[in-house]
């Protein structure tokens, strides 16, 4: 568990976007944000596509950084396996 939740971390705290303003763009809480940033629940597959389109209504290069940041992790992970 956590690899969305690390990525986005990551996102926000680069591109210096809140919880709040990602949880505002999305319309839904921002515990359910906190939650996902500190690896408490990870996304499911359709919430991952609402969390790129949250970002990108936001800053764009941070929805591309996310997704780069995600599917990297993911593809080295398969590698190691």
């Amino acid at each position: 568990m956590g690899r969305a939740g690390k990525a986005l971390k990551q996102v926000l705290e680069t591109y210096g976007i809140t919880q709040n303003q990602l949880a505002v763009a999305m319309g839904i809480r921002r515990s359910n944000v906190s939650r996902w940033v500190s690896e408490i629940r990870d996304p499911v597959a359709e919430t991952m596509l609402e969390i790129r389109e949250g970002l990108q209504q936001i800053n764009p290069e941070a929805a591309k950084e996310f997704i780069r940041l995600y599917l990297g992790e993911s593809a080295e992970d398969e590698e190691q396996s």
